[in-house]
């Protein structure tokens, strides 16, 4: 699923030279943790509410209220913002932004296009709401996980016995890292079953199945 159809297009933004004390409003009035920052329309940075928290002074501060103020007001954005700015394109993956995401640390990413514009945000939140939707959680009320072996055919063979008493797919998944050498893990939702004792039966007799659960998510 690329970028683009996940992403925030209403884009709210800061300036560099806006404080922290604005920012923080911004965030609050809009529900938001993160800002894409400019610097004379073009994109700077990113702000995240964490990154004003860590700027603003501790509550143990000696600072009265109106110290504590005044100095929020002559904070700016540009000086708390992350000097590392890691950006996605709008026709990237969502596991690409998923992958950047992890590997650096960060829970958003602007969205820039091949020209340089600035065209949404992504965020863990929306990342988790794709994975949600493409796990068929919603359509598939039964989980099972099977190790196969990493071979053509080995999906369909299972899938094929689903079909067989009944089940429809809601999804299917597939991955590696927890898998032996020669095999992969395969992780396939359906609805519909009939039977399902005879059904992990039949399948426990060809491959090996790593679990069989019924769950709804309303």
């Amino acid at each position: 699923m690329p970028v683009k159809d996940l992403m925030s297009k209403n884009l709210i933004t800061v300036n560099v030279d806006d404080t922290i004390m604005k920012a923080s409003k911004i965030m609050k009035e809009h529900s938001i943790q993160h800002l894409p920052v400019l610097k004379k329309g073009a994109l700077a940075g990113i702000v995240s509410d964490r990154d004003l928290k860590e700027a603003s002074p501790s509550k143990a501060t000696a600072l009265d209220i109106h110290e504590l103020y005044y100095l929020l007001d002559k904070i700016t954005v540009g000086t708390v913002m992350p000097h590392l700015l890691f950006t996605i394109a709008p026709m990237d993956t969502v596991e690409k932004a998923a992958a950047l995401m992890l590997k650096h640390n960060i829970s958003a990413l602007p969205v820039v296009s091949p020209e340089g514009a600035l065209e949404g945000i992504i965020t863990k939140g929306d990342i988790f709401r794709a994975f949600v939707s493409i796990s068929g959680i919603y359509q598939g009320e039964w989980a099972m996980g099977f190790e196969l072996a990493d071979e053509p055919g080995s999906i369909k063979e299972v899938t094929d016995i689903i079909r067989t008493h009944g089940g429809r797919i809601a999804s299917i998944l597939t991955g590696y890292e927890w898998a032996p050498q020669g095999f992969r893990h395969v992780y396939i939702r359906a609805r519909d079953l009939k039977d399902t004792q005879a059904l992990q039966q039949e399948l426990g007799g060809k491959v090996k199945i790593l679990y069989f659960i019924h769950e709804k998510v309303d």
